[in-house]
């Protein structure tokens, strides 16, 4: 019974493998892989896109064996490194259930892996990605470090650093450490977090020769790709290939790999000859190194490592970086991560330029367990702050759109007032290097606009630089009161062709407009009425004669709170703002992120809340 219980468990198996390469057609390769995987019995996840898949998929050995041979028949696979790993077979617990493998699961997505929540200035081409190394040559580089012979990278003036390109809790059960290298963890909760991380640490990065890590090589193809698209100085990038994976298979003992490689699958982490254990229990901090529990965070759901002497059930825990950030606030509500509803989506959030506004209402399909019910999702016009378009706030506000797509869609429309584009000169000398840093940017820039301008506007809309009149004036959103019959006129246009709108949505310049139209409301009615308002950020302009609560529109008020750091707007200039409408049907949101709207619970929950009451 015993030898048979062995022969079991050997003859199950995990396999991992992706390829980029352009997918002609899609809805084949997906009919492919649903009868192949069901055949084989075969249970996990399958992630199709136009630009490649992704695959996690456990059975039996011999049935993974096949999938592969059918999967090699196709030429788009050529070159695919297919990892493929003996395992324990899954049980039906609550680690399978979440890792997907309790269930076979295909889907066709937009991205293989999510570089980035907002949409990125420019996007990085997958050609672009780093140079892969081999198990073998990255042991060799990082060993060689400060080999001036080293012939696998080119010799640096500054030296060599390597990112790991994973979350943070996937690191903190192991991760590389060498001698000479800086190794640099970004500590992010989700990938999605890296290119913000890559922009603010680009100095770091500059002029260095930058080796890269993740689970399976997947997410460094992206992020490699992001950081070479920044020009020079960053075109120095190598990748892992086949990740960490790869790497202890090559190496048994663990080489320069300390603890264990984080996988999503339900054997959880993978571990080398080395039994030595990295992690630590985030309440006693003694060494533990075991995610089996899926014990989250209470306020971001991240995972945490709690012991078995310190896990209680129905207990409360908070994460390091929500620790770090100072949570003192609701928790999530563990409905946010439920599956159980599934909401297909037919419709994405637009921006809408001045030449192109008409937009259809989306419907979502919602299934409940009575049966699918059709909701029409509510429509949001956002607007946006002063210089500014509606591109480059749609980007800013993606994550924001991400969460409420269950419930409502997003338009982003330029505003009419066209403005110069003008730069500072720095007061930092008459050197050459001075002159060059004075210089505008060269490359070509989107336009920018405005709802209100300045009473000495002129209108100008070509595209040549200009030199600032004046130093920067962080006060000049006073100083803009014009423009509000152009600016309405063209609001009511738009809303006779793409209206009409639930609710509208203003920032800054975009909510002090926003503001105007609430306040015009009886006379506005008929051409453009409005169930709601949401204003981030907003101060009041041209409203000096409107009583306090005399606004009756539903409305919800984000911004900083007198900590909130946001340097733009303060707090009694919004919280003034506040007060001229109506008590009894506004909410007021307050927080401590600058001038941004913040997505993080408790404020996406209260943002959600407010617009149910509309559906």
């Amino acid at each position: 019974m015993a030898n048979e219980e062995i022969i079991k468990e050997e003859d199950y198996g995990v396999l991992l493998y992706y390829k980029y390469a352009t997918i002609p057609d899609v809805e084949a390769l997906f009919n492919f892989y649903d009868s192949n995987c069901n055949s084989l019995s075969l249970l996990g996840r399958v992630r199709l896109s136009p630009s490649g898949v992704n695959v996690t998929v456990g059975g039996k050995l011999s049935a993974l064996e096949e999938h592969i041979a059918a999967v090699k028949l196709n030429s788009l696979f050529e070159g695919t490194d297919f990892k493929l790993a003996s395992c324990h077979e899954p049980s039906n617990d609550r680690v399978s259930m979440e890792c997907g493998f309790t269930s076979l699961s295909i889907r066709i997505v937009k991205e293989l892996v999510t570089l980035s929540s907002c949409p990125l200035p420019r996007s990085p081409e997958i050609s672009n990605a780093g140079k892969h190394l081999s198990a073998a040559e990255f042991h060799s580089v990082l060993h060689n470090v400060g080999n001036c012979q080293d012939k696998l990278v080119p010799s640096s003036d500054k030296g060599t650093v390597l990112i790991d390109a994973r979350n943070l809790y996937e690191t903190r059960i192991g991760k590389f450490y060498t001698p000479n290298v800086e190794t640099l963890d970004p500590e992010i909760r989700q990938y999605s977090d890296l290119p913000s991380w890559i922009d603010n640490n680009s100095e770091k990065l500059r002029g260095n020769n930058i080796l890269m890590y993740c689970t399976g090589g997947i997410r460094c193809e992206m992020a490699s790709a992001y950081i070479r698209s920044k020009g020079d100085g960053f075109e120095n990038v190598f990748q892992l290939y086949g990740g960490i994976q790869r790497y202890l298979e090559q190496f048994p003992d663990g080489g320069f790999f300390r603890g264990k490689n984080f996988v999503f699958d339900h054997r959880v982490s993978v571990g080398s000859s080395d039994s030595r254990i990295l992690g630590t229990c985030l309440l006693c901090s003694s060494p533990f190194d075991d995610y089996s529990s899926r014990t989250r965070c209470t306020y971001c759901r991240m995972l945490v490592l709690v012991c078995d002497n310190c896990r209680e059930k129905d207990s409360s825990y908070v994460c390091e970086l929500c620790q770090e950030n100072s949570q003192c606030i609701q928790p999530t509500s563990a409905t946010e991560f439920d599956d159980s509803v599934e909401i297909s989506e037919v419709w994405e959030p637009e921006a809408v330029s001045t030449s192109d506004r008409i937009a259809l209402s989306p419907l979502v399909s919602v299934e409940y367990t009575a049966g699918p019910r059709t909701l029409r999702k509510l429509r949001i016009l956002c607007l946006h702050g002063f210089r500014q378009n509606a591109s480059g706030f749609k980007g800013r506000t993606a994550s924001l759109a991400k969460k409420l797509k269950s419930i409502a869609d997003l338009v982003f429309v330029d505003a009419p007032h066209e403005l110069a584009f003008i730069y500072h000169i720095r007061q930092n000398g008459d050197s050459a290097s001075a002159m060059e840093n004075n210089r505008p940017p060269s490359e070509s820039c989107s336009k920018k606009f405005s709802w209100l301008v300045a009473p000495d506007h002129k209108g100008e809309s070509d595209s040549d630089w200009k030199i600032a009149d004046s130093p920067f004036d962080p006060l000049q959103y006073q100083k803009q009161t014009e423009g509000f019959d152009k600016s309405i006129a063209y609001l009511k246009d738009l809303y006779s062709k793409a209206g009409p709108f639930d609710g509208i949505l203003g920032f800054s310049q975009g909510a002090a407009m926003a503001a105007l139209v609430c306040l015009h409301q009886q006379k506005l009615k008929g051409e453009m009425e409005f169930r709601f308002a949401i204003l981030c950020s907003g101060f009041a302009v041209n409203m000096s004669n409107c009583q306090q609560g005399s606004i009756n529109v539903p409305s919800l008020h984000i911004f900083g709170s007198d900590k909130g750091k946001d340097r733009q707007i303060e707090n009694q200039t919004s919280r003034h703002l506040a007060s001229l409408f109506e008590n009894g049907c506004s909410v007021v949101i307050e927080h401590d992120f600058g001038h941004i709207i913040p997505t993080r619970p408790p404020f996406i929950d209260q943002i959600k809340d407010f617009l149910k009451r509309f559906m």
